[in-house]
């Protein structure tokens, strides 16, 4: 029997420091990974996700879509291999300005990988070949064919606080941006902070957008509304994700 539903998956940082609620350790998502993997489930891109949404698709009795927001270098190092191995498919939403300065400066060796709170401060300060990609590395992820990106706006500030003009501008201008670098279409954005209005939507649409994703919990139905997706941000943890997916299958 064809799915109805899909998990679609959010994360933000994989990298070792815990505290906050958007970072998972590598040791913990490799786990979740290998559960996946093991589970037979299938990964899905996002016009696969959309395929299944417009009902133009149907796929087995376990499909997940992951997706990692903010384009944090941390994923290239911790989560990018753990994928490979694996041959899952993962999308991710960059902040096209973080990913332009990024690009500005000639990358040192890898690092020691910050917090996420000194991760946002090394931003404002100039240093986002610290803490993010830049194109040359989205560039790289892309050929390799497991992995897609789209706009996560220029800025990423809420959208729902911003005039219409503010807002076209960070939809407009994040996805020319990337379809000039990555030389094909951005279809698809997702909300900074999960923030937007009805009108954001519009504009979103009149734009070009053919799917929004949101920070709203829960799966998503074959049917439902493209604009309106909604996600589940993965907790530190591999049995809160086998008992969530358990409920999700429900």
């Amino acid at each position: 029997m064809p799915l109805t539903r899909i998990p679609v998956l959010m994360y933000h940082h994989v990298n070792p420091h815990t505290g906050d609620t958007v970072t998972v350790t590598p040791e913990v998502f490799a786990q979740q990974m290998s559960f996946l993997a093991a589970e037979g489930y299938e990964t899905l891109s996002v016009d696969e996700l959309m395929e299944f949404i417009a009902g133009e698709k149907s796929f087995g009795q376990k499909a997940v879509a992951i997706t990692f927001d903010d384009g944090w270098l941390d994923n290239l190092f911790y989560a990018v291999p753990v994928l490979k191995s694996i041959k899952f498919k993962a999308t991710f939403f960059i902040i096209t300005a973080r990913v332009d300065a990024a690009s500005l400066r000639v990358r040192t060796p890898k690092a020691a990988i910050p917090d996420h709170e000194t991760s946002k401060k090394l931003i404002q300060g100039g240093q986002a070949d610290r803490v993010v990609l830049d194109w040359g590395l989205i560039k790289e992820l892309t050929a390799c064919g497991l992995f897609s990106f789209y706009s996560h706006t220029v800025t990423h500030r809420r959208c729902a606080d911003l005039a219409a003009d503010e807002v076209a501008f960070e939809l407009a201008q994040s996805k020319e941006r990337l379809e000039v670098e990555l030389g094909r279409a951005c279809d698809y954005l997702c909300w900074p902070y999960g923030s937007f209005s009805h009108e954001n939507v519009q504009t979103a649409a009149e734009t070009g957008c053919k799917g929004l994703f949101t920070t709203i919990d829960g799966h998503c139905e074959s049917g439902s509304d493209p604009f309106m997706i909604k996600r589940i941000e993965v907790k530190n943890s591999v049995l809160w994700l086998k008992d969530r997916l358990s409920e999700e299958s429900l």
